[in-house]
């Protein structure tokens, strides 16, 4: 999994957000190293969608524009630890080996 997948998840894990919300905060758990574009977000977005990863929350209208809030569903929380774990282990072997050097 890319980086910008595993933010986008990552940014859905505590709520749900809109796509201007998920842009911000994948930057800020980046410190600022991923600036995703709308169209890599929505594009990203419906992709998570298809495999069944994030779903839609709700859609509101803001100043006239429609704001749609995306979820994590069930499997994309499963999805998001597993990686998370696979992750971590990468990490853990790459502490032991820079530890012997």
């Amino acid at each position: 999994m890319q980086d910008p997948t595993y933010l986008i998840l990552l940014a859905l894990s505590d709520r749900p957000r809109h796509g201007y919300g998920i842009l911000l905060e994948v930057s800020e758990l980046s410190r600022g190293t991923i600036r995703l574009g709308p169209g890599t977000l929505y594009g990203a977005l419906e992709r998570l969608e298809e495999a069944g990863h994030v779903e839609l929350d709700r859609e509101e209208i803001e100043e006239g524009r429609p704001r749609r809030y995306y979820r994590l569903t069930r499997r994309g929380r499963r999805v998001l630890v597993e990686e998370t774990e696979r992750r971590e282990a990468l990490v853990g072997l790459a502490k032991q080996r820079l530890a012997h050097r």
